[in-house]
């Protein structure tokens, strides 16, 4: 009898508890106060540009969030196309950005808050933009390692100082290796061998599992022959050198 009266409030806390987690989660999450969220990297797709369009010339660069572009007429950028920017403003240069909701000849850089003065000054972010047409998939990666983008800093003391302080200054060149199950007849294999070759940059679109979508503008490093590992999957390794900040949209 009392084990059984026992046993029914722990039933009930338990309920209770369960309710209480239930309610809190939606509410936390309702009103942007989850403390973290995470995911496997199973499933993300590297694709690599397979085609561009022509430059079409950036007569004016707003400073807003978004900055707003005005192209030439007759440019042909719809809302959502993937576009690589050629800009007087290095932060912006060489970057690959997705156009907003375009207005005749008035296209926003989608997720570029160009409304800080000093990093972007006004005036001097005219350019061109081309758009990207196509893409193809880099199929067979084993694994992908950063490289890179570590922060530098300048340290400093002063005579009446027991201790050196430091400043951050910028970060070091950043980029991707990857290793790739050996197949040089599959088309992103060839298309990122072409890129090598011609020493030009290439688009890259790295689509993860939970619909984020990250861009990069990189140079290509294809390596010539596969890695020989007994009881190991032959791999060649692929490097991509940012040539730029990467552009991700959550949407």
């Amino acid at each position: 009898m009392k084990s059984s009266f026992y046993l029914r409030i722990k039933q009930w806390l338990r309920f209770v508890a369960e309710m209480v987690h239930d309610h809190l989660v939606a509410y936390m999450s309702s009103t942007g106060m989850m403390l973290h969220a995470v995911t496997l990297p199973n499933g993300s797709i590297l694709a690599i540009a397979s085609g561009y369009g022509t430059s079409k010339d950036m007569t004016a660069l707003t400073n807003a969030n978004p900055g707003e572009a005005t192209l030439e007429g007759g440019h042909g950028v719809s809302t959502g196309d993937i576009m690589e920017i050629t800009s007087g403003w290095a932060r912006l240069n060489s970057r690959i950005v997705r156009a907003g909701t375009v207005a005749t000849n008035q296209v926003p850089l989608e997720g570029i808050n160009t409304t800080d003065t000093v990093r972007y000054p006004t005036g001097s972010g005219i350019g061109s933009v081309r758009e990207i047409s196509g893409w193809t998939q880099i199929q067979q990666i084993l694994n992908s390692t950063g490289q890179g983008g570590d922060q530098n800093f300048l340290e400093y003391g002063f005579l009446e100082m027991q201790d050196d302080v430091r400043i951050p200054t910028n970060r070091s060149a950043a980029g991707v290796e990857l290793d790739i199950a050996d197949d040089p007849t599959l088309a992103g294999y060839i298309l990122a061998q072409a890129a090598d070759d011609d020493g030009e940059p290439r688009a890259f679109r790295l689509t993860l599992p939970n619909g984020s979508i990250i861009f990069y503008n990189a140079y290509v490093t294809v390596g010539q022959t596969p890695i020989l590992t007994r009881n190991q999957l032959m791999a060649v390794k692929m490097t991509l050198s940012f040539l730029a900040l990467p552009t991700r949209y959550t949407s």
